[in-house]
């Protein structure tokens, strides 16, 4: 019988500890691109799938409650490492991601939420992405074409209407929209890519 606990505690993983958890940082970020909040969050979730695997394994409670206590007082101090190692950049990620998604014909109220979702501070997505009418229409050209709406496709005018409100741009943007040739709009859209 002692055998086979000897061999759980074995096979168990190491409790986080910053050590692990600044290995864990780095792998994410070579991986990908990260706010300090997501960041925070990827280190969160690896604590707690330690603790799932802990309590599974049959650990007993106080010494995962003692090591979640730990790992979660380092999240902080890792994430400060990475932006002081500048491997973490808030508003270098937001402005490369608000010019992406802008490219991609996402509408500034999409752009806006998506930067909140990463973590993005409002201030700052909303300073990187100001309210410009002729920006919003090259997305909204850039949106139709990517769904080959019209001017770019067939298809109704109600149903590219729709489709634009979904996608989170005004109702005068989404008209003017389909009211482009589909030169002028192409002409917008590669404006838009050349930035």
């Amino acid at each position: 019988m002692q055998r086979h606990a000897r061999k759980a505690e074995k096979s168990l993983p190491k409790p986080p500890d910053e050590a692990a958890l600044r290995e864990t940082a780095l792998a994410h970020l070579a991986r990908f691109a990260a706010t300090e909040a997501g960041l925070a969050r990827v280190l969160s979730r690896r604590i707690d799938r330690w603790a799932r695997v802990a309590g599974e394994a049959g650990l007993a409670p106080e010494i995962i409650d003692s090591a979640l206590r730990a790992a979660r007082e380092a999240v902080p101090r890792v994430v400060a490492a990475m932006r002081g190692a500048g491997a973490v950049d808030d508003a270098a990620f937001a402005e490369s991601r608000a010019r992406r998604l802008i490219r991609q014909g996402k509408s500034r109220r999409a752009a806006l939420a998506h930067l909140a979702g990463k973590g993005v501070d409002a201030a700052l997505a909303a300073r990187l992405l100001p309210a410009d009418p002729a920006s919003d229409l090259a997305a909204a050209c850039a949106y139709l074409r990517r769904r080959r709406l019209p001017p770019f496709g067939p298809g109704g005018r109600d149903r590219a209407l729709a489709s634009l409100a979904r996608g989170g741009f005004s109702r005068d943007v989404a008209e003017r929209a389909l009211d482009l040739e589909q030169a002028h709009a192409e002409a917008l859209v590669e404006a838009l890519r050349r930035g």
